[in-house]
């Protein structure tokens, strides 16, 4: 039987999710009132677990490095009342083929090699290179939803990650490419990374150490 996250728990991993994110972001990320997310981040705010911050006049939280540690404590706990680490981990190494045709996928989205220079900046003027790097994409979205619905079977808070991964595809399919790897739309790459973000630290990886 999958098990469901307390709010607090929901909240703070939303802060990590997101990096850095106003409360109606992170309030977004699991569905909640701007009102109890903000109480949340406060009791977090006081405990030490996030901080908010103001660039240019836009405030955000993101988490502390005691926060962090918070938030994997509380994720490992919870893996551990929910009885499913191995089959977490046993997503976690099929997702790993699916993340390198992923970033296989947005490298050619945004780089088109020519004979004099490898790294050329993809102009989007070869519809048949574009077309390759979307169905890339389109293998990814098709192994995702199996990987999706086992892990809710465990934890229902990885619920949407299939949707919303789908939804970008179409617009990006649709005709606006900003929905293939910008960071300011909930594009494919944004859900990938938030998955990816989401697995390591359900299991206490370190990304940076990752094979």
């Amino acid at each position: 039987m999958t098990l469901d996250s307390p709010t607090g728990l929901l909240v703070l991993h939303a802060v990590r999710l997101n990096g850095y994110a106003d409360t109606p972001a992170i309030a977004e990320r699991f569905g909640f009132g701007e009102t109890e997310t903000k109480e949340e981040l406060l009791d977090a705010e006081a405990r030490g677990w996030v901080e908010r911050t103001v660039f240019g006049g836009t405030g955000g939280w993101s988490l502390t490095d005691a926060g962090r540690a918070a938030d994997e404590r509380l994720l490992a706990a919870e893996l551990t009342r929910a009885g499913g680490g191995d089959e977490v981990r046993a997503i976690y190494r099929e997702f790993m083929p699916l993340n390198a045709l992923l970033l296989r996928a947005c490298t050619d989205w945004q780089l088109r090699p020519t004979a004099d220079d490898r790294l050329a900046t993809n102009d989007h003027t070869d519809p048949a290179w574009d077309a390759a790097a979307l169905a890339t994409l389109d293998a990814v979205e098709q192994g995702l939803g199996p990987l999706v619905e086992r892990l809710t079977g465990v934890l229902s808070r990885f619920g949407g990650y299939d949707t919303r991964f789908g939804a970008a595809l179409a617009r990006a399919r649709a005709g606006d490419g900003a929905w293939v790897d910008r960071m300011h739309v909930d594009s494919c790459h944004r859900v990938w990374f938030q998955l990816h973000e989401d697995l390591i630290a359900t299991l206490g990886i370190d990304r940076h150490r990752e094979p």
